[in-house]
């Protein structure tokens, strides 16, 4: 039964790591934009040609410029016919408001007015000239027939002052045909080709190291918008997605093939795999939101926050590998892959190495500057190589990696979120808990001021402990300072914080007094949480007695009750044993110091022997069974021992009292 509940666990936690990969991957491929795009290459007008020589994969045909199709829609403008009709009636209308208007003008004025009026319409009015009325050619419309002219043949409004005549009296005779001058002009304009040449199939368009000009620029531009049209005839949406899924997921399967064969517990831990999984599509979305609103500016994106977090709750390697797995998926559906691939993998290398040991605030901002050179020298680099100067050097590019730079601070408050969401705990958590200035140390130091130098003693001799053997020395050391912290309960119950020489135990009975002992454990976890102590800190408290008794009351019961007549479970520690290299090594160096402490006698073969009797202990009774060290770690841990407790308890001198 046993058996079968084991193996159904194991495959439910397969399926949810199995479902998570895909799941995010699914999610990450359906928030980028899509669209039907052929290949696209990286190049720069002035700049070297840096791929393999280019030839023309099919016939395609190169379209004019825009600067040379507006030179000659210029040209047919100039050369187009301007058609102008007749308004027969324009010269009465004009004579009859010389005679009927109230102009304000005495009789004499009036025949002024009309010798004028006649004199204009003799040669015709031309009231407004259009844009295009400086073509060289001008016919008049009278009914079907029409003549030839020059714009000059007439008056214009232009020619006269302002004034009475010109803005209350004349009438255009002579007007422009809009119409038909229009259909004129598109007559011309649609007669102009817009191909300026055709490159044939095989035909050399660039080779590598040659410069790119203008012109050659030109020619790749139509190559791709002809592969973008021949791309478009046959593109499928659901075809794109799923290609750009199967790569998601590929990339996904080598993360996991890492991790199993590298850092299993990290895959073990259904936590810590929800956790990479959320940080990758979190900065996938920014990355896929970014490119929606302007492709150019995907350097913006803070993407170093990725290697830098996975930094923090995991290791180097780990952080390398699910940065890279997060690049390589990206690049699949950003613009330039290769220009994305090199920047975020430089910079997040140098990410990773700037926060191989964060264990303060300010080092972010040492981050930040480490990301924002690292950008930086990429991009100036590359336009060197690339122009073979800096006089390209655009200076927007450094204000995107500026504040790419100062968004990856914001790694240090989804540091905390995510050590709440999963219940992990991270290196600066850690060192905030190391201080004896927190809460729960204060507290332990002044109401149990012998368990709290116990403690201490126990984190320093802990931590060189996980130094030699290898693992987390900092989390040993905080375990260890707070794993006693339920004694603040009855402090007095123990004998470290006993000074007078009063014992309470002496009016208790041994199972009364088992149960005091045997409390400080859940009412450690109880002030842990209390003090909102990290679970894994917590651990710490709950393991470091692991299943055993409490020696000396457990040792009077059975004296008093030599058949086992007696409640067995009222004098053993709740538990769990150790499962990890460090709690197992705060639970012997406990142990170990407690005992060596009280000795009589701290000479070497009595703590040699004292060390060699608990360790063994541990050994035989099964408390190290469930924790991974080896017995050659088992090993280095019993000689180490036997050297610090000789040194912290070794005989002192009696030095002789001087009389005054």
């Amino acid at each position: 039964m046993s058996s079968i509940l084991t193996d159904t666990v194991k495959r439910l936690s397969l399926l949810y790591k199995v479902f998570a990969m895909l799941v995010t991957a699914a999610l990450i491929v359906v928030i980028f934009p899509h669209e039907g795009r052929g290949e696209h290459y990286d190049y720069k007008i002035g700049a070297v040609w840096r791929g393999a020589d280019l030839v023309a994969p099919y016939d395609f045909v190169v379209l004019k410029d825009a600067e040379q199709m507006k030179s000659e829609q210029e040209a047919e403008r100039r050369k187009a016919t301007i058609y102008y009709r007749v308004d027969s009636s324009a010269y009465a209308t004009a004579l009859a408001r010389v005679e009927n208007g109230k102009l304000g003008v005495d009789n004499g004025e009036r025949h002024k007015l009309k010798r004028q009026v006649d004199s204009i319409y003799r040669r015709g009015y031309m009231e407004r000239v259009p844009d295009w009325a400086g073509g060289q050619r001008g016919v008049v419309l009278e009914g079907n027939v029409g003549h030839e002219c020059r714009q000059g043949d007439y008056v214009t409004a232009a020619d006269l002052e302002a004034g009475l005549l010109r803005d209350s009296i004349l009438v255009a005779s002579i007007a422009v045909d809009e119409e038909r001058t229009a259909l004129e002009m598109d007559s011309r304009l649609s007669q102009l080709s817009y191909e300026s040449r055709m490159v044939m199939e095989g035909d050399h368009i660039v080779s590598k190291g040659e410069e790119v000009t203008e012109e050659t620029a030109h020619v790749i531009e139509n190559l791709e918008a002809e592969q973008d049209r021949r791309y478009s005839e046959r593109y499928s949406l659901w075809g794109q997605m799923a290609g750009q899924l199967l790569l998601a997921v590929i990339a996904f399967v080598a993360l996991y093939m890492f991790l199993k064969n590298t850092r299993h517990p990290i895959l073990d831990d259904n936590r810590k795999v929800g956790l990479v999984m959320l940080v990758i599509l979190l900065m996938s979305a920014v990355t896929a939101l970014v490119v929606r609103v302007n492709e150019d500016w995907v350097l913006l994106v803070p993407l170093c926050i990725v290697p830098i977090l996975m930094r923090v709750f995991f290791d180097m390697r780990v952080a390398l590998y699910i940065h890279l797995t997060t690049v390589i998926i990206l690049a699949n559906l950003v613009p330039n892959a290769f220009e994305f691939i090199f920047y975020q993998l430089i910079t997040g290398i140098m990410s990773i190495i700037a926060v191989r040991s964060l264990e303060r605030r300010s080092q972010f901002f040492t981050l930040a500057g480490v990301i924002f050179a690292s950008y930086s020298f990429i991009y100036t680099a590359g336009v060197l190589s690339q122009d073979t100067n800096l006089l390209s050097l655009n200076a927007e590019r450094y204000l995107m990696f500026l504040l790419n730079a100062t968004m990856t601070l914001m790694a240090y408050p989804l540091i905390y979120l995510f050590e709440r969401l999963f219940g992990m705990t991270t290196n600066l958590t850690l060192m905030e808990l190391s201080s004896t200035g927190h809460d729960a140390l204060r507290e332990l130091s002044r109401r149990a001021p012998g368990t709290f130098q116990h403690s201490v003693q126990v984190a320093n001799i802990s931590e060189d402990l996980m130094n030699e053997i290898g693992g987390d020395a900092l989390l040993a050391k905080v375990g260890a300072l707070y794993h006693d912290i339920g004694k603040v309960k009855n402090p007095l119950y123990f004998t470290e914080n006993q000074s007078s020489g009063f014992n309470p135990h002496d009016e208790l009975d041994y199972a009364e007094s088992a149960r005091i002992i045997t409390q400080h454990v859940t009412d450690g976890l109880e002030l842990a949480r209390n003090y909102h102590l990290p679970a894994d800190v917590q651990d710490f408290i709950r393991t470091h007695h692991g299943t055993t008794y409490t020696g000396y009351f457990y040792a009077k019961e059975k004296e008093r009750h030599p058949d086992g007549d007696f409640d067995v479970t009222a004098f053993r520690y709740p538990g769990p044993r150790p499962y990890s290299r460090e709690t197992a090594v705060v639970m012997i160096v406990d142990t170990v110091e407690a005992a060596c402490r009280s000795m009589k006698e701290h000479s070497k073969e009595a703590t040699d022997a004292m060390v060699d009797r608990l360790i063994d202990g541990k050994v035989k009774a099964g408390q190290l069974d469930n924790c991974p060290l080896s017995y050659g770690d088992i090993a280095k841990i019993r000689r180490i021992l036997k050297d610090k407790m000789m040194s912290i308890y070794h005989v002192r001198v009696e030095y002789p009292t001087v009389k005054s």
